[in-house]
């Protein structure tokens, strides 16, 4: 076993490689960008190198300076995580030139499934089956296009070095087949500096169900399945082991066609191997071909953790230390049941667009696996994926660990940001996936409804009203006076509607005037109780006041003087939804514009959103370059005010 190694990533990932390292007495070596200088991952490790500036070209993607790192401090190994360096086969190869140790494949094996299409055509003759398809070398528009008419709508198109969805468009007609074709180079381009792509038959009830492998070079194991099925835009959200409507049968024969593909190209360490599986007719032994394998330690892992019981970071570092594979596949276990959710800083009513922030409270539910590298204080930045953390539940059934589930979300506290936290739990609540009912389109289905959080109670209305009082605490009620009846309106704002309760303050209690209802509340020497039930937590940080009922409601504090002060008539203005690149600009000053019209496309966490003209008008100003960094709610593109458009 090694002495010391060094984890070139940032994160959970990088604290959950902590977790198990200390497990084993093996010493640690954090790397880190000046974003990341008081990061969780810094604070865990036993030392930490300084590699270089905040976006990711210039620290973790910097595979000299890693390795650099690792030779001053003596660490004899390197642990990649996932995403960065963790596919990278040059990488690998400088690792091993440097004298020190990939914890992971090769870079053949790497190189070998690295290139989607080529990885088809080796897992074919592997005897392993693959979704019919244009794998070809030729990138022409039209020979793409007339692969797509053979291989029949609707389609996929898809990077051929891409992976989580980046890349990825699916197309159901032939006249949408360029633009999407366009925007999917455009896409793999910006992500994987490779623009070529493959076509893909479309699975019409598509479930996407991946397999664990684990090999040493010579050989390898299956560790079971999981379930990736809840997706949004091919990202996934929800993912649990066993798959639901698994059966013994299959089980095998997807596990062995697995096997035969990490055995193909010599596999050594933890790799998954992704099947799209047909799922109009349940599960069949014939229904299932191979998309894609992933040479590294998945995001997902976890739950393959704790339905087996074993440490995949311990078998990482123990098979890169020279053993061999530590369990045979019949010894290989499966108990029970267990779900993950990717809590993200999001704007869900936004569109999911990624949020920033200072995270003023982190709080998770007793009782269940929370993987994180975030900590009360820590901010959210625009330079990494806005993961929050991983929450993992196992129970003996798949309903008991998804009423765990629901009970970890509902008891998981997140103040400073925004988050998908109520998206999480109207899907575990959803009726079809309680049942096990999952597609790769359950989401899209039903987004409607699995967005619509519910209003805040009449009682977190009061608690936020309270709270931006400052009557949370003891002490002289601010903005109230002894000489005038105690009375006073609390301007605020949920999901950008105007709220304004009226407290009544009396001693110890105070009634709040919501809308049409009133409420009690009273300060005990337990705390805030309204209605005779203790209240919700509030937390306050700056203008923002979070109350905790529910998956939390945000309530921003209104200044009045700056609403008076803010004037002029909306949709005059294009702003940037989330901090990210403005990768392309499509209109100039004085082009007319109408409604829904492309204006401009941003790039954040490597997606690109496009944004629209708010309304039918003329381009007063463009106010950015394409290739400017710019923050949230940044003014973009100017159009003339109305009422001089229109003269």
């Amino acid at each position: 076993m090694f002495d010391k190694i060094l984890i070139a990533n940032r994160g959970e990932i990088a604290c959950r490689v902590i977790d198990t390292c200390r497990r084993l007495g093996v010493a640690t070596v954090a790397v880190y960008s000046d974003a990341d200088r008081d990061a969780r991952h810094v604070a865990m490790a036993d030392e930490a190198v300084h590699i270089g500036g905040s976006a990711p070209a210039e620290s973790y993607l910097k595979g000299d300076r890693i390795i650099a790192a690792a030779q001053e401090t003596g660490a004899q190994a390197i642990h990649p995580g996932y995403g960065f360096l963790s596919e990278n086969p040059d990488f690998v190869e400088a690792v091993d030139a440097a004298g020190l140790v990939f914890i992971g494949p090769s870079a053949t094996a790497i190189r070998a499934m690295g290139l989607k299409d080529a990885a088809k055509a080796l897992m074919e003759e592997a005897g392993v089956p693959v979704v019919p398809g244009y794998h070809g070398a030729d990138q022409s528009d039209d020979v793409l296009a007339q692969a797509a008419g053979e291989v029949g709508y609707p389609v996929l198109i898809k990077a051929v070095a891409g992976g989580g969805g980046k890349g990825m468009r699916l197309v159901e007609r032939s006249g949408d087949f360029a633009d999407a074709l366009a925007s999917a180079r455009s896409e793999a381009h910006t992500a994987f500096g490779n623009p070529d792509v493959l076509i893909e038959k479309y699975v019409t009830a598509p479930r996407h169900i991946e397999v664990q492998v684990f090999g040493d070079g010579n050989s390898a194991v299956h560790l079971n399945e999981r379930d990736c099925s809840l997706q949004r835009r091919h990202q996934k959200v929800i993912e649990e082991a066993p798959a639901p409507g698994m059966t013994p049968e299959v089980r095998a024969a997807m596990g062995n066609a697995a096997v035969r593909a990490a055995e193909a190209i010599g596999y050594a360490g933890a790799g998954t191997v992704e099947f799209i599986v047909d799922g109009s007719d349940g599960l069949r032994p014939d229904g299932f071909w191979f998309m894609e394998m992933n040479t590294r330690l998945q995001v997902e892992h976890p739950v393959t953790e704790e339905i087996t019981g074993i440490d995949l970071v311990e078998w990482q570092l123990r098979v890169a230390a020279g053993e061999g594979l530590p369990m045979a596949q019949a010894d290989i276990p499966l108990r029970g049941h267990a779900f993950e959710a990717r809590l993200y800083a999001e704007d869900v009513p936004a569109g999911f667009l990624p949020a920033t922030g200072r995270l003023a409270h982190l709080e998770f539910a007793p009782g269940c696996r929370a993987e994180t590298g975030v900590r009360t204080g820590d901010v959210i930045s625009p330079f990494y994926d806005p993961m929050i953390a991983k929450i993992v539940t196992r129970g003996a059934t798949r309903a008991i660990a998804l009423s765990s589930m629901r009970a970890a979300l509902r008891d998981t506290r997140v103040a400073g940001t925004v988050t998908n936290l109520g998206f999480l739990a109207a899907l575990c609540a959803h009726d079809g996936f309680v049942v096990g009912e999952v597609d790769t389109g359950l989401i899209a289905r039903d987004l409607e409804a699995l967005v619509a959080a519910p209003p805040p109670s009449a009682g977190a209305v009061a608690m936020a009203a309270i709270a931006a009082a400052g009557l949370l605490s003891p002490g002289p009620a601010a903005g109230f006076t002894l000489w005038e009846p105690l009375r006073r309106s609390v301007p605020l704002e949920h999901d950008g509607a105007p709220v304004t309760p009226v407290l009544e303050v009396a001693g110890e209690r105070i009634v709040i005037h919501v809308d049409e209802d009133s409420v009690t509340a009273e300060r005990t020497s337990s705390g805030w109780r309204i209605a005779g039930r203790a209240a919700p937590a509030v937390v306050v940080s700056g203008e923002l006041v979070t109350v905790f009922e529910g998956a939390g409601h945000g309530f921003r504090v209104v200044d009045p003087l700056s609403v008076a002060a803010a004037g002029g008539p909306a949709g005059d203005v294009v702003e940037a939804p989330m901090p990210g690149l403005v990768k392309a600009l499509f209109v100039a000053p004085g082009d007319r514009v109408e409604a829904g019209a492309k204006m401009a496309i941003m790039e954040a966490m490597k997606m690109e959103h496009t944004l629209t003209a708010p309304r039918d008008g003329t381009v007063a100003e463009v106010l950015v370059s394409e290739g400017a960094q710019v923050e949230a709610h940044a003014a973009l593109i100017a159009l003339e005010p109305e009422e001089d458009a229109n003269t």
